[in-house]
C-alpha cells in the first residue's frame, strides 16, 4: 500500500511518514501489523472526540439514511446545519449571530477576508509575521512565512504585516484598513499566546478606524484551550471568527461568522458574494453538531485545563526548554530542530505519535484529542522521556 500511495498520490514533503493505517478507535490508531499507536496529534487538532467516537458516527449513519447532498449552500433549510448554526450561536457572544458553513479552514479564511472588504469597501489586509491561515491563495496570502508563498506569486494585493504582540505595529491599522486577520494562538509560529492584552489593543484600534478583526479558532477552537473558543480566554470579541477543524469530530470542514448585518451583505450587491457547493454538507453538519453537543455536555473545555496541567507536570526533561500554549494545544520546546526530529521519530517507533509546527522547527506538537484520559498521557509522556533519555546517553 505504501508504494501505492507514494506512486499515485500527490506528496506534500519529500519524506511522509508512510504509516499504513489499518483502523482507530480511541486515542489510538493501528497500522496494517496491527501495531498501535497511542495518539498525541488528533489529525492536526482535527479529531477532537477521538477516533470513531460512537455519537458522532451515528450521526453520520442516521443522517446517511435519511439524505446526502440535495442542494448548493443556502437555497435548502436542511435540519443538520439549522440545527448546528442555532446550537452554535447560543453560545457565541450576541455580535457573532450568523455563521456561513463551508468545507475547510481555508475556504472559510477566503470568506473571511471577502467579507471584511464587502463590509468597509476598503482593500488593505493585515495579518502577522509567522501566521497560518490555509494554503489557498488568499489564505496563503496572509501567510506570514515569504518561503512558503514566494515561488506562487503574485498573490493578492494590498497585504501588509505585523509582529504578533508588538503593540507598536498597531499604528499600521489606518482608515485603509479593511481588516487585520490574527489567531488567537499562533499555530505554526510555535504556539504563541497573546500577552498584556494584545488582542483587545488591535480590536480596539481597529474600532477606531473602522477597520474588522478577524479571529483564527482553526485549531484553538472548540474546547482545546479552556474556553470553547480562544478569543474568550483574552478578553475580546471579534468582528468575524474562523472555525474549523476541530468542529466535526475529523471530518472535512469550516465555516466563518460575524453578525447578522455584514452576512447580510453578501446576498446582494453582487448576489452570490460567497459561494459554495457542499458547505453545510448535512452528513458533515450532523457530525459538527453532535461534535459540539459533546463536547458542551461533557464540557471538555474545562477537562483540557487540568490535561493540561499534568502535562506540564510530567514533561521534565533537561531537552525540553519550554512547553507552550494552553489547554491541550501545547509544543514542547526543544534547543534544535534535530532534537526534535529525533524525539518525534523515536517515539513513533515506541508507539507514540508526535508531529510538527509548520514554522517552528524546534517544536514538538502536542494535540491529543480532547478525550484522552490520564492514564494515556501518563503512558505517552513516559514514551516522550524514555526517547529523551536515550538522545541524552547518545
Amino acid at each position: 500500500m505504501k508504494e501505492d500511495f507514494l506512486k499515485y498520490q500527490a506528496q506534500t514533503s519529500p519524506y511522509p511518514l508512510g504509516m499504513e493505517v489499518s483502523h482507530a478507535v480511541g486515542s489510538y490508531i493501528y497500522d496494517t501489523h496491527n501495531k498501535k499507536y497511542l495518539d498525541f496529534v488528533a489529525g492536526v487538532s482535527a479529531c477532537s472526540l477521538g477516533h470513531q467516537h460512537p455519537r458522532v458516527n451515528q450521526a453520520i449513519i442516521d443522517q446517511l439514511n435519511k439524505y446526502s447532498h440535495v442542494m448548493v449552500y443556502g437555497e435548502y433549510a436542511q435540519h443538520p446545519a439549522v440545527a448546528y448554526c442555532k446550537l452554535l450561536v447560543e453560545h457565541l457572544p450576541p455580535s457573532l449571530n450568523k455563521i456561513y458553513l463551508v468545507n475547510s479552514g481555508t475556504e472559510a479564511c477566503e470568506g473571511a477576508l471577502k467579507l471584511v472588504r464587502r463590509v468597509t469597501r476598503r482593500s488593505q489586509l493585515i495579518s502577522c509575521h509567522n501566521a497560518y491561515h490555509g494554503n489557498t491563495m488568499g489564505s496563503m496570502s496572509v501567510m506570514g512565512f515569504e518561503e512558503r508563498k514566494q515561488i506562487f506569486r503574485p498573490l493578492i494585493p494590498d497585504v501588509d504585516f505585523i509582529t504578533f504582540n508588538n503593540e507598536a505595529d498597531l499604528e499600521k491599522i489606518t482608515t485603509k484598513t479593511a481588516g487585520i486577520i490574527l489567531e488567537s494562538i499562533q499555530g505554526g509560529a510555535g504556539f504563541i499566546e497573546p500577552k498584556n492584552d494584545f488582542l483587545a489593543k488591535v480590536k480596539k484600534r481597529c474600532e477606531e478606524v473602522g477597520a474588522l478583526m478577524i479571529i483564527d479558532e482553526i485549531q484553538p477552537g472548540f474546547g482545546r484551550t479552556g474556553k470553547l473558543f480562544g478569543f474568550e480566554n483574552y478578553n475580546v470579541v471579534p468582528d468575524v471568527v474562523i472555525i474549523g477543524k476541530g468542529m466535526a469530530g475529523g471530518m472535512p470542514v469550516g465555516g466563518f461568522i460575524a453578525n447578522e448585518k455584514h452576512m447580510d451583505l453578501l446576498s446582494h450587491d453582487p448576489k452570490l458574494g460567497h459561494i459554495t457547493t457542499f458547505g453545510g454538507h448535512p452528513v458533515i453538519a450532523a457530525a459538527s453538531l453532535a461534535t459540539l453537543q459533546e463536547v458542551l455536555e461533557k464540557d471538555y473545555a474545562q477537562q483540557s485545563l487540568a490535561k493540561e496541567k499534568l502535562f506540564r507536570e510530567l514533561l521534565v526533561h533537561p531537552l525540553i526548554t519550554e512547553i507552550r500554549g494552553r489547554g491541550l494545544m501545547l509544543a514542547a520546546m526543544t534547543s534544535d530542530p534535530e532534537i526534535t526530529n529525533q524525539v518525534i521519530f523515536k517515539c513513533q517507533d515506541k508507539g507514540l505519535i508526535l508531529f510538527w509546527l509548520l514554522f517552528e522547527g524546534c517544536a514538538i506538537r502536542i494535540t491529543p484529542p480532547l478525550t484522552i484520559s490520564e492514564d494515556e498521557i501518563r503512558e505517552g509522556c513516559a514514551i516522550i522521556l524514555e526517547a529523551m533519555n536515550e538522545i541524552v546517553s547518545g
